[in-house]
């Protein structure tokens, strides 16, 4: 399942600690940004870990030398994840990962202004990188940049690392983003910025849980029903009986209805996990849950209708 990370970027320690408290049950990672961190120091950092003991918190270190130096205190003081820009060294990079190893943690390479991602993405990810980062920065942003295409791009090479989105991200591009292959998807100013920031994290939480999940199972449907075709196809070709035929539809038709159950239950998972999130979309979460499974059924009992038809027609 995807998660959400929730970007600290105030200046003021006691204002960033508050606004924490509000979202902290409604993200899975609270990330102490760079300017945050650099003005407040590790003091910070020692202070959310004691506070929020559930929260997974990275440090936006962005380290560029001395990697295992540098990181090594932070991982410490009760990090779970540290950054270290791409466009260092691969010898600094791997000191932070290797720190990250050394206390069960994870290091993260972001290819901010990284001219090669592709190729640095797959260095890196060599050198045993936990999590790399696709990110659009605030100045790029505000020159109407997005993480989109850098996304799909790392996404495409399966490098087994996850994959960390930010760049502007709102409940209106979370699924997108999610659907795109991120793993970590991270909202600052669509939470910090919004009149009540606990329920904006709450619903981008909400729908970052239920991207990758309910889409997880149903997914399998339309292999399924192919799958069948073929197998039938093949039976026609080698002289294959009617009966045998649709004996074998009835068994594509089962793998597809076990599919649809994958589904609901992946589905029915997304579900809770957007009332838990939200508190109020249970009725519109469980009807339009209900709809896809009905609809995914319906057209998987269809198809393997059509098939065993056609199966026994070219039989006689």
């Amino acid at each position: 399942m995807a998660q959400t990370q929730m970007a600290l970027d105030s200046l003021d320690f006691d204002a960033t600690v508050a606004l924490a408290a509000k979202v902290a049950p409604h993200v899975d990672i609270l990330e102490i940004g760079t300017p945050c961190i650099k003005h407040n120091g590790i003091k910070l950092l020692e202070t959310l870990r004691a506070k929020f003991p559930n929260n997974k918190i990275l440090v936006d270190l962005k380290t560029m030398d001395a990697g295992f130096y540098e990181a090594e205190p932070f991982y410490k003081a009760g990090a779970d994840i540290c950054t270290v820009l791409g466009t260092a060294d691969l010898a600094t990079i791997k000191g932070v990962i290797e720190v990250a190893n050394k206390y069960g943690k994870m290091a993260q390479v972001d290819l901010i202004n990284v001219a090669d991602k592709k190729a640095r993405a797959l260095e890196v990810a060599k050198l045993g990188a936990h999590v790399i980062g696709v990110h659009t920065g605030l100045d790029q942003q505000a020159a109407g940049e997005t993480p989109f295409d850098d996304l799909g791009l790392i996404a495409g090479l399966n490098t087994g690392a996850k994959i960390s989105v930010a760049g502007g991200v709102k409940a209106a591009t979370a699924a997108q983003v999610v659907d795109a292959g991120a793993d970590i998807v991270v909202a600052g100013a669509a939470i910090y910025g919004a009149a009540d920031p606990a329920a904006s994290a709450a619903e981008i939480t909400g729908i970052v849980h239920a991207g990758n999940t309910s889409a997880g199972g149903m997914k399998w449907l339309p292999w399924a029903i192919i799958a069948g075709a073929v197998l039938l196809g093949l039976f026609l070709l080698n002289g294959g009986t009617a009966d045998e035929v649709a004996s074998d539809a009835a068994a594509t038709m089962e793998q597809a209805v076990e599919a649809t159950g994958d589904a609901m239950e992946d589905a029915g998972e997304a579900v809770g996990d957007a009332v838990e999130a939200t508190g109020e979309t249970m009725d519109e979460a469980a009807e339009a849950t209900g709809d896809a499974v009905s609809d995914a059924v319906d057209a998987a009992g269809a198809e393997a209708a059509d098939l065993v038809d056609a199966a026994k027609a070219a039989a006689e």
